[in-house]
Protein backbone atom coordinates (compact mmCIF):
# COMPACT_ATOMS: atom_id res chain seq x y z
CA UNK A 1 0.00 0.00 0.00
CA UNK A 2 1.05 3.46 0.00
CA UNK A 3 2.45 5.27 3.06
CA UNK A 4 -0.03 7.77 3.61
CA UNK A 5 -2.75 4.08 3.88
CA UNK A 6 0.29 2.36 6.10
CA UNK A 7 -0.08 5.44 8.59
CA UNK A 8 -3.52 5.93 9.06
CA UNK A 9 -3.17 1.84 9.54
CA UNK A 10 -0.70 2.45 12.26
CA UNK A 11 -2.84 4.88 13.94
CA UNK A 12 -6.36 2.98 13.77
CA UNK A 13 -3.97 0.17 15.35
CA UNK A 14 -3.40 2.44 18.02
CA UNK A 15 -6.99 2.78 18.59
CA UNK A 16 -7.65 -0.63 18.06
CA UNK A 17 -5.17 -1.45 20.78
CA UNK A 18 -7.73 0.29 23.54
CA UNK A 19 -9.47 -3.22 23.54
CA UNK A 20 -6.59 -4.19 25.23
CA UNK A 21 -7.54 -3.76 28.89
CA UNK A 22 -4.06 -3.51 30.06
CA UNK A 23 -4.05 -0.73 27.32
CA UNK A 24 -6.71 0.68 27.88
CA UNK A 25 -5.61 1.27 31.37
CA UNK A 26 -2.21 2.61 31.08
CA UNK A 27 -1.94 5.71 29.60
CA UNK A 28 1.93 5.54 29.09
CA UNK A 29 1.62 2.49 27.25
CA UNK A 30 -1.26 3.28 25.04
CA UNK A 31 0.72 6.20 24.05
CA UNK A 32 3.93 3.75 24.03
CA UNK A 33 1.90 1.83 21.83
CA UNK A 34 -0.11 4.76 19.62
CA UNK A 35 4.17 5.07 18.60
CA UNK A 36 5.17 1.57 18.62
CA UNK A 37 2.02 0.91 15.87
CA UNK A 38 2.63 4.09 13.70
CA UNK A 39 6.39 3.28 13.73
CA UNK A 40 5.51 -0.44 12.62
CA UNK A 41 3.46 -0.15 10.27
CA UNK A 42 6.37 2.29 7.99
CA UNK A 43 9.07 0.07 9.60
CA UNK A 44 9.41 -2.08 6.21
CA UNK A 45 9.28 0.29 3.44
CA UNK A 46 12.79 1.93 4.96
CA UNK A 47 13.90 0.40 2.31
CA UNK A 48 12.87 3.35 0.22
CA UNK A 49 16.18 4.88 1.18
CA UNK A 50 17.41 2.74 -1.67
CA UNK A 51 16.45 5.37 -4.18
CA UNK A 52 19.20 7.56 -3.26
CA UNK A 53 21.55 4.78 -4.87
CA UNK A 54 20.34 4.56 -8.32
CA UNK A 55 16.97 2.52 -9.65
CA UNK A 56 17.98 -0.97 -9.83
CA UNK A 57 19.50 -1.48 -6.70
CA UNK A 58 16.00 0.07 -5.76
CA UNK A 59 14.00 -1.97 -8.07
CA UNK A 60 15.53 -5.11 -6.78
CA UNK A 61 15.17 -4.62 -3.12
CA UNK A 62 11.94 -2.94 -2.61
CA UNK A 63 9.58 -4.79 -0.72
CA UNK A 64 12.29 -7.40 -0.56
CA UNK A 65 14.02 -8.39 2.20
CA UNK A 66 12.38 -5.44 4.61
CA UNK A 67 8.99 -7.52 4.10
CA UNK A 68 11.14 -11.38 4.57
CA UNK A 69 10.10 -13.01 7.70
CA UNK A 70 13.24 -12.38 9.45
CA UNK A 71 13.01 -8.56 9.01
CA UNK A 72 9.50 -9.28 10.35
CA UNK A 73 10.71 -10.52 13.06
CA UNK A 74 13.08 -8.57 13.59
CA UNK A 75 11.15 -5.00 12.98
CA UNK A 76 8.97 -6.80 15.70
CA UNK A 77 11.22 -7.16 18.22
CA UNK A 78 13.33 -4.12 17.96
CA UNK A 79 10.56 -1.13 17.61
CA UNK A 80 9.15 -2.00 20.90
CA UNK A 81 12.69 -2.40 22.76
CA UNK A 82 13.91 0.96 21.28
CA UNK A 83 10.58 2.48 22.52
CA UNK A 84 10.85 0.60 26.03
CA UNK A 85 14.17 2.04 26.74
CA UNK A 86 12.05 5.72 27.16
CA UNK A 87 8.99 4.25 28.62
CA UNK A 88 10.36 1.13 31.09
CA UNK A 89 7.60 1.28 33.41
CA UNK A 90 4.86 0.44 30.77
CA UNK A 91 4.01 -3.49 29.91
CA UNK A 92 6.73 -4.87 27.30
CA UNK A 93 4.54 -7.49 26.55
CA UNK A 94 1.57 -5.33 25.39
CA UNK A 95 4.06 -3.22 23.67
CA UNK A 96 5.87 -5.74 21.76
CA UNK A 97 2.41 -7.76 20.55
CA UNK A 98 0.63 -4.27 19.47
CA UNK A 99 4.12 -3.41 17.63
CA UNK A 100 4.61 -6.69 15.81
CA UNK A 101 0.72 -6.48 14.51
CA UNK A 102 1.65 -3.43 13.01
CA UNK A 103 4.69 -4.81 11.06
CA UNK A 104 2.82 -8.00 10.16
CA UNK A 105 -0.38 -5.93 9.06
CA UNK A 106 2.07 -3.97 6.38
CA UNK A 107 3.64 -7.10 4.97
CA UNK A 108 0.26 -9.14 4.95
CA UNK A 109 -1.98 -5.73 2.76
CA UNK A 110 1.44 -5.16 0.47
CA UNK A 111 0.90 -8.77 -1.13
CA UNK A 112 -2.85 -8.00 -2.56
CA UNK A 113 -1.60 -5.64 -5.11
CA UNK A 114 0.39 -5.77 -8.48
CA UNK A 115 3.23 -4.69 -6.95
CA UNK A 116 3.60 -7.24 -4.02
CA UNK A 117 6.31 -8.28 -1.68
CA UNK A 118 8.73 -11.06 -0.97
CA UNK A 119 6.89 -11.40 1.58
CA UNK A 120 8.09 -15.66 1.89
CA UNK A 121 12.14 -14.99 2.16
CA UNK A 122 13.84 -17.12 2.89
CA UNK A 123 11.97 -20.02 1.66
CA UNK A 124 10.70 -18.56 -1.75
CA UNK A 125 12.17 -15.24 -3.56
CA UNK A 126 9.00 -14.78 -6.08
CA UNK A 127 7.33 -11.76 -5.72
CA UNK A 128 3.89 -12.53 -4.15
CA UNK A 129 1.76 -10.39 -5.36
CA UNK A 130 -2.36 -11.18 -5.93
CA UNK A 131 -2.98 -8.23 -7.47
CA UNK A 132 -6.69 -7.16 -6.29
CA UNK A 133 -6.66 -4.48 -4.44
CA UNK A 134 -5.06 -1.26 -5.49
CA UNK A 135 -1.51 0.11 -4.16
CA UNK A 136 -3.93 3.25 -3.19
CA UNK A 137 -7.52 1.96 -2.26
CA UNK A 138 -9.87 5.19 -2.14
CA UNK A 139 -12.39 3.14 0.28
CA UNK A 140 -9.90 1.53 2.19
CA UNK A 141 -8.35 4.71 2.72
CA UNK A 142 -11.44 7.03 3.07
CA UNK A 143 -12.92 4.78 6.09
CA UNK A 144 -9.56 4.85 8.01
CA UNK A 145 -9.97 9.13 8.07
CA UNK A 146 -13.31 8.74 9.11
CA UNK A 147 -12.43 6.81 11.65
CA UNK A 148 -9.79 9.01 13.11
CA UNK A 149 -11.98 11.93 12.97
CA UNK A 150 -14.72 10.03 14.12
CA UNK A 151 -12.22 9.21 17.21
CA UNK A 152 -11.30 12.68 17.43
CA UNK A 153 -15.02 13.66 17.74
CA UNK A 154 -15.27 11.18 20.98
CA UNK A 155 -16.22 7.92 19.34
CA UNK A 156 -15.29 4.64 21.58
CA UNK A 157 -11.67 3.61 19.43
CA UNK A 158 -11.77 0.09 20.35
CA UNK A 159 -15.11 -1.01 19.04
CA UNK A 160 -15.37 1.59 16.16
CA UNK A 161 -12.02 0.32 14.68
CA UNK A 162 -13.17 -3.05 15.35
CA UNK A 163 -15.93 -2.65 13.34
CA UNK A 164 -14.27 -0.67 10.76
CA UNK A 165 -11.31 -3.60 10.04
CA UNK A 166 -14.73 -6.21 10.02
CA UNK A 167 -15.85 -4.09 6.81
CA UNK A 168 -12.52 -3.36 5.31
CA UNK A 169 -12.26 -7.67 5.52
CA UNK A 170 -15.72 -7.98 3.93
CA UNK A 171 -14.27 -5.23 1.34
CA UNK A 172 -10.94 -8.05 0.90
CA UNK A 173 -12.85 -10.76 0.40
CA UNK A 174 -15.21 -8.62 -2.01
CA UNK A 175 -12.52 -8.04 -4.59
CA UNK A 176 -10.93 -11.59 -4.32
CA UNK A 177 -13.89 -12.31 -5.90
CA UNK A 178 -14.21 -9.92 -8.30
CA UNK A 179 -10.70 -10.89 -9.54
CA UNK A 180 -11.62 -14.58 -9.76
CA UNK A 181 -14.47 -13.81 -11.83
CA UNK A 182 -12.33 -11.89 -14.07
CA UNK A 183 -9.87 -15.12 -13.98
CA UNK A 184 -12.46 -17.18 -15.11
CA UNK A 185 -14.00 -14.68 -17.94
CA UNK A 186 -10.11 -14.55 -19.39
CA UNK A 187 -9.94 -18.51 -19.69
CA UNK A 188 -13.04 -18.79 -20.58
CA UNK A 189 -11.97 -15.66 -23.62
CA UNK A 190 -8.32 -17.31 -24.43
CA UNK A 191 -6.88 -21.11 -24.93
CA UNK A 192 -4.07 -22.13 -23.19
CA UNK A 193 -3.42 -19.09 -20.52
CA UNK A 194 0.04 -19.67 -19.12
CA UNK A 195 0.00 -16.66 -16.55
CA UNK A 196 -2.73 -13.70 -16.01
CA UNK A 197 -1.32 -10.45 -14.56
CA UNK A 198 -3.91 -7.92 -12.73
CA UNK A 199 -3.80 -4.57 -11.86
CA UNK A 200 -6.92 -3.31 -10.13
CA UNK A 201 -7.45 0.21 -10.50
CA UNK A 202 -8.95 3.24 -8.02
CA UNK A 203 -12.37 2.81 -9.94
CA UNK A 204 -13.67 -0.75 -8.90
CA UNK A 205 -15.22 -1.96 -11.86
CA UNK A 206 -11.73 -1.26 -14.18
CA UNK A 207 -8.97 -3.43 -14.40
CA UNK A 208 -6.12 -3.81 -16.10
CA UNK A 209 -4.48 -6.92 -17.58
CA UNK A 210 -1.90 -8.71 -19.20
CA UNK A 211 -2.11 -12.20 -20.12
CA UNK A 212 0.76 -14.58 -21.59
CA UNK A 213 -0.22 -17.56 -23.67
CA UNK A 214 2.36 -19.85 -25.23
CA UNK A 215 2.21 -17.25 -28.34
CA UNK A 216 1.09 -14.53 -27.47
CA UNK A 217 1.03 -11.24 -24.95
CA UNK A 218 -2.26 -9.67 -24.86
CA UNK A 219 -2.77 -6.24 -23.12
CA UNK A 220 -5.96 -5.00 -22.01
CA UNK A 221 -8.59 -4.01 -19.88
CA UNK A 222 -11.50 -5.33 -18.20
CA UNK A 223 -14.59 -3.13 -17.64
CA UNK A 224 -18.03 -4.59 -16.09
CA UNK A 225 -16.74 -7.77 -17.18
CA UNK A 226 -16.01 -6.78 -21.00
CA UNK A 227 -12.50 -7.81 -22.04
CA UNK A 228 -10.96 -5.36 -24.65
CA UNK A 229 -7.07 -5.95 -25.93
CA UNK A 230 -5.57 -3.14 -26.53
CA UNK A 231 -2.04 -4.50 -27.85
CA UNK A 232 -0.91 -8.02 -29.17
CA UNK A 233 2.43 -8.93 -29.29
CA UNK A 234 4.57 -12.36 -30.25
CA UNK A 235 5.63 -14.29 -27.23
CA UNK A 236 9.08 -14.50 -28.16
CA UNK A 237 11.39 -16.18 -25.40
CA UNK A 238 14.84 -14.23 -25.01
CA UNK A 239 17.34 -15.75 -27.34
CA UNK A 240 20.51 -16.81 -25.54
CA UNK A 241 22.29 -17.69 -28.35
CA UNK A 242 22.40 -14.42 -29.30
CA UNK A 243 25.68 -12.64 -28.06
CA UNK A 244 24.70 -9.04 -27.63
CA UNK A 245 21.30 -10.59 -25.83
CA UNK A 246 23.52 -12.65 -23.59
CA UNK A 247 25.78 -9.29 -22.67
CA UNK A 248 22.50 -7.39 -21.78
CA UNK A 249 21.71 -9.92 -19.65
CA UNK A 250 24.92 -9.30 -17.35
CA UNK A 251 23.83 -6.08 -16.78
CA UNK A 252 22.84 -4.69 -13.15
CA UNK A 253 19.65 -2.58 -14.69
CA UNK A 254 18.91 -5.72 -16.96
CA UNK A 255 19.21 -8.14 -13.90
CA UNK A 256 16.64 -5.63 -11.63
CA UNK A 257 14.00 -5.74 -14.28
CA UNK A 258 14.29 -9.59 -14.72
CA UNK A 259 14.03 -9.90 -10.96
CA UNK A 260 10.84 -7.81 -10.49
CA UNK A 261 9.07 -8.28 -13.83
CA UNK A 262 6.56 -11.39 -14.43
CA UNK A 263 5.43 -9.98 -17.99
CA UNK A 264 7.83 -8.30 -19.97
CA UNK A 265 8.82 -8.62 -23.89
CA UNK A 266 11.92 -7.45 -24.64
CA UNK A 267 12.96 -5.86 -28.86
CA UNK A 268 16.18 -5.00 -30.21
CA UNK A 269 17.05 -1.70 -32.18
CA UNK A 270 20.50 -1.82 -34.51
CA UNK A 271 22.49 2.08 -34.67
CA UNK A 272 25.70 2.94 -36.30
CA UNK A 273 27.61 2.52 -33.23
CA UNK A 274 25.52 0.15 -30.96
CA UNK A 275 22.54 -2.01 -30.49
CA UNK A 276 19.94 -1.08 -28.28
CA UNK A 277 18.18 -4.37 -26.02
CA UNK A 278 14.78 -2.88 -24.32
CA UNK A 279 13.06 -4.94 -22.00
CA UNK A 280 9.18 -3.61 -21.73
CA UNK A 281 6.93 -4.41 -18.68
CA UNK A 282 3.57 -5.26 -19.55
CA UNK A 283 1.73 -4.45 -16.58
CA UNK A 284 1.44 -0.66 -16.44
CA UNK A 285 0.39 0.26 -19.74
CA UNK A 286 -0.54 3.98 -19.34
CA UNK A 287 -2.04 6.39 -22.53
CA UNK A 288 -0.99 3.59 -25.31
CA UNK A 289 2.55 3.90 -23.89
CA UNK A 290 4.64 0.92 -21.71
CA UNK A 291 6.46 3.07 -19.05
CA UNK A 292 8.63 0.64 -16.94
CA UNK A 293 11.67 -0.73 -18.80
CA UNK A 294 15.14 -1.90 -18.60
CA UNK A 295 17.30 -0.74 -21.57
CA UNK A 296 21.15 -1.85 -22.61
CA UNK A 297 22.97 0.00 -25.04
CA UNK A 298 25.65 -2.83 -26.73
CA UNK A 299 28.86 -1.49 -28.50
CA UNK A 300 29.14 -4.41 -30.85
CA UNK A 301 31.07 -2.54 -33.40
CA UNK A 302 34.36 -4.83 -32.64
CA UNK A 303 33.36 -8.25 -32.86
CA UNK A 304 31.27 -10.47 -30.59
CA UNK A 305 34.65 -10.97 -28.03
CA UNK A 306 34.76 -7.29 -27.54
CA UNK A 307 30.94 -6.49 -26.69
CA UNK A 308 31.26 -3.69 -23.94
CA UNK A 309 27.70 -2.50 -22.01
CA UNK A 310 28.00 1.55 -23.27
CA UNK A 311 25.12 2.95 -21.25
CA UNK A 312 21.71 0.99 -19.46
CA UNK A 313 18.80 2.21 -17.18
CA UNK A 314 15.75 0.81 -15.62
CA UNK A 315 12.80 2.61 -14.14
CA UNK A 316 9.89 4.61 -15.08
CA UNK A 317 10.19 6.66 -18.12
CA UNK A 318 6.80 8.43 -19.77
CA UNK A 319 8.52 9.85 -23.05
CA UNK A 320 10.88 8.34 -25.19
CA UNK A 321 13.02 11.93 -24.91
CA UNK A 322 12.96 11.83 -21.51
CA UNK A 323 14.39 8.26 -21.95
CA UNK A 324 16.76 9.20 -24.41
CA UNK A 325 17.85 12.19 -22.36
CA UNK A 326 19.16 9.70 -19.36
CA UNK A 327 20.49 7.68 -22.01
CA UNK A 328 22.32 10.12 -23.93
CA UNK A 329 25.32 11.29 -22.06
CA UNK A 330 26.91 7.92 -22.42
CA UNK A 331 26.54 7.64 -25.79
CA UNK A 332 27.28 10.58 -26.68
CA UNK A 333 30.64 10.41 -25.34
CA UNK A 334 31.38 7.48 -27.62
CA UNK A 335 30.23 9.55 -30.68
Amino acid sequence: MDTGTHVVMGVALGGLATLDPAVQADPALFNAVLIGTIVGSQAPDCDTVLKLRNNAVYIRHHRGITHSVPAVALWGISIPSLIYLFSPEVSFLHLWLWTFLAVILHVFVDIFNAYGTQAYRPFSHRWVAYGFINTFDPYIFALHIAGIVAWNLGASPGLMWLLIYFVIALYYVKRYFDKRELVRLIHEYFDDVEQIATSPTIQQNIWKIAITTPTNYYVGRAENGHITILDEFVNKPIDYRDPVVKKALTDHNIKAFLSFSPVYRYEMSYHDEYTEVRFIDLRYRSQGRYPFVAIAQIDDEHGEENLEILNSYTGWVFTEEKLQNKLSPMTESKS
